[in-house]
C-alpha cells in the first residue's frame, strides 16, 4: 500500500506522535508547557492542538502532503520560549515578531527542512505580508487562526481574574 494512503488509516494522534516525537519528548519542547498562548492554554497545547488540525485538514483534501514537515512545523510554529503576556520580558509587537524568534529556536534546537522553515516564518500571513511558499504553510496558516478563535471563545479557556 502506498505511503500517502497508510498515513490517512492512522489517526491523527497518531501521525503527530510518530511524526513529532523528538520533539514533543525533548527538554526544549517542554518549556512550552510553562508559557501561556491564549486564554489558559499553554504553547504546548496550542501547538499539539494546531498539529491536529493541520492533519485532519489535510487527510480531507485531494492533495498530496508531506506529513512529516506538516506536524514538525506545526508543533514549532510558535517555538518562541517566553510568556507574552508578560509585560516585563520587553518583547516587542509579538504578532508581528514571534515567528522568526520561534525560527530561530527551532532552528537551534531541531534539525529543520525548507518547508518547515516556511510553516514557521509565515504562518502569520497575511499579518506578515510574505505569502506561504508550500502547501504545508497554508493548512497552518488557516488551522492555526481556527484552533487560535476556539481557544479564544471557549470560555473554559479564558484567564481567571
Amino acid at each position: 500500500m502506498k505511503r500517502e494512503k497508510l498515513e490517512k488509516q492512522y489517526s491523527s494522534r497518531s501521525t503527530v506522535v510518530h511524526y513529532g516525537a523528538d520533539i514533543l519528548d525533548s527538554e526544549e519542547y517542554v518549556k512550552c508547557a510553562e508559557c501561556i498562548q491564549h486564554g489558559n492554554t499553554s504553547v504546548r497545547e496550542h501547538e499539539i492542538s494546531v498539529a491536529l488540525a493541520c492533519v485532519n485538514i489535510a487527510r480531507h483534501l485531494p492533495l498530496k502532503f508531506d506529513y512529516r514537515a506538516l506536524v514538525r512545523g506545526s508543533l514549532l510554529h510558535d517555538f518562541f520560549l517566553y510568556d507574552w503576556h508578560d509585560k516585563n520580558k520587553n518583547v516587542d509587537n509579538h504578532a508581528l515578531n514571534h515567528a522568526s524568534y520561534a525560527l530561530r529556536n527551532a532552528a537551534e534546537s531541531f534539525s529543520i527542512n525548507p518547508i518547515e522553515a516556511d510553516m514557521i516564518r509565515k504562518h502569520m500571513f497575511p499579518l506578515n505580508l510574505a505569502p506561504p511558499k508550500y502547501r504545508e504553510t497554508f493548512i497552518l496558516t488557516l488551522s492555526d487562526k481556527i484552533v487560535t478563535i476556539a481557544e479564544t471563545l471557549n470560555p473554559k479557556s479564558r484567564k481567571k481574574k
